[in-house]
């Protein structure tokens, strides 16, 4: 079931720029991280306050057709609001090229939070520094995986 409603872009412009040309393109152009070469996806949901549809790109880290969803923010001492959006309604649209498909979210502990976040850091090695960041201010970076067909 598609995320339909008013879309509200993110207020970061490099953000909903990269958004808009890479639903646009079909996921050829803006499909990766600035100038890193490391590939994103997109992920659509729904505001937990204001009930618009968001969209962000993130790092694709991608396992048997799931994908991790690291909410890092950088290392910052806080969650992405993202996040939180997630655990309101964890359902969301994936698109990792031309076409979006349905998938659920669960939040991963434990031991298979750790094999996740290898996979993570083994994309984008800067995780790893970004764990040591947040752990300093008291966070655990939290790990969700995105299934397809589980609604």
């Amino acid at each position: 079931m598609p995320i339909d409603g008013e879309y509200e872009p993110s207020t970061m412009s490099w953000v909903a720029d990269q958004v808009a040309d890479y639903e646009a393109s079909g996921g050829t152009r803006a499909n990766t991280l600035r100038d890193t070469g490391i590939p994103v996806f997109l992920v659509t949901m729904r505001g937990r306050r204001s009930g618009k549809v968001r969209k962000i790109a993130l790092m694709r880290v991608e396992h048997d057709g799931e994908y991790a969803l690291v909410a890092s923010k950088g290392g910052g001492a806080d969650h992405p609001d993202w996040y939180a959006n997630l655990l309101a309604d964890p359902r969301v649209e994936i698109q990792d090229g031309p076409a979006p498909f349905d998938a659920v979210v669960r939040e991963v502990t434990g031991d298979e939070r750790a094999l996740w976040w290898e996979r993570a850091v083994a994309v984008f090695p800067q995780y790893a520094v970004y764990e040591e960041t947040a752990s300093a201010a008291g966070r655990v970076i939290p790990v969700l995986i995105a299934s397809a067909g589980e609604h």
